[in-house]
């Protein structure tokens, strides 16, 4: 860290210093006792600029506690079918570790259908594996490690991505700003695989809209990537859409808790035991209310909204001229070298 950055972070650090309930208290849930580093987020995502991480994290800090977020791993989806319909549209799971003890989180691009639920119940889901990440899972892969972990690997398959991906755009830009507004830089690598045509255009053009240190964090892997991935992780911690050589490995059965998006795979039932648990020792102070956990929605920053927009283009572009049963053909000649 140069002397600008240390700068920077004793100003930021002089300034929340400042900060009062009820921000410090669920300060506390946001740095989990790792302070440095997570100023360090904050400064990372205002460019080392002190007075605007000092902002964002303060509007975070004041989101937080309008929406009360120190308290949505006390809200459970219910009934049980709600919630494994929940899974079964929005496809996240953790996988395992990387070899430097970083989790590893697997995200269905291309077959999450959000077509399940309302959004309010996605977007609860959402944070809910953020908060879960951020106060459970990294607090105790730190102490396994005795150093600090506060990011994460995410590696995102396109197995299946169409055209009808445009449907989705909306909720994708409300839970994509409610990260990059509120958990800054926890992702520390994007490692895409599977990806078919309709992304190599959609990246195309997206790629330059994105701020460089984004960029540098965005690998494209030919394939499943399974090789590459091999390199920081084990066989074990593989997602199991990786595990196959080729592409579209997704698409074959996997069940139970070999796939690390079904509500059967252990990082779920450790999720899912861990929010009833807290929903029962909520409930002897206070009757737990029924229905989805209200979070309000950001504006989308500037960039998040071009971003948007030109996915929005691209789609309706090909859309218009090919019909969404022959993508692949429309995208080929935009496809990008991997």
């Amino acid at each position: 860290m140069g002397v600008v950055s240390q700068d920077a972070l004793k100003q930021l650090q002089a300034l929340m210093d400042q900060v009062e309930e009820p921000l410090k208290k669920t300060f506390q849930n946001v740095h989990q006792g790792f302070v440095t580093e997570n100023l360090v987020r904050f400064l990372k995502a205002r460019e080392w600029n002190a007075s605007k991480a000092h902002k964002m994290l303060v509007d975070c800090l004041n989101w937080r506690v309008q929406n009360e977020i120190d308290n949505i791993l006390t809200r459970p989806i219910v009934p049980a079918d709600l919630y494994r319909a929940v899974r079964d549209s929005q496809l996240i799971g953790v996988s395992g570790y990387s070899k430097e003890g970083l989790p590893v989180f697997a995200i269905g691009v291309g077959l999450s259908t959000f077509d399940k639920a309302s959004v309010h119940y996605y977007v609860q889901s959402h944070i809910q594996i953020n908060e879960y990440r951020d106060r459970v899972i990294l607090p105790s892969a730190s102490r396994k490690h005795g150093q600090p972990i506060t990011t994460c690997i995410k590696v995102l398959d396109m197995t299946g991505l169409k055209l009808s991906a445009l449907n989705q755009i909306k909720l994708l830009t409300i839970i994509s700003s409610i990260d990059d507004l509120n958990y800054p830089e926890k992702t520390n690598a994007y490692y895409i695989v599977n990806a078919p045509y309709i992304f190599s255009a959609c990246w195309k053009v997206v790629k330059p809209l994105l701020q460089e240190r984004t960029r540098r964090k965005v690998q494209v892997l030919q394939g499943s990537g399974r090789d590459e991935l091999l390199k920081i992780m084990d066989y074990a911690s593989l997602p199991h859409f990786c595990k196959n050589e080729g592409s579209g490995s997704s698409k074959h059965s996997v069940t139970g808790s070999e796939n690390c998006y079904s509500l059967d795979h252990p990082f779920h039932q450790e999720l899912y035991n861990y929010i009833k648990e807290q929903s029962r020792i909520g409930e002897a102070v206070e009757p737990i209310k029924q229905g989805s956990f209200h979070v309000d929605f950001p504006e989308p920053p500037a960039e998040e909204e071009e971003i948007a927009k030109t996915i929005e283009s691209e789609i309706h572009k090909f859309k218009g001229s090919s019909g969404d049963s022959d993508y692949n053909k429309a995208f080929k000649s935009m496809a990008i070298e991997d």
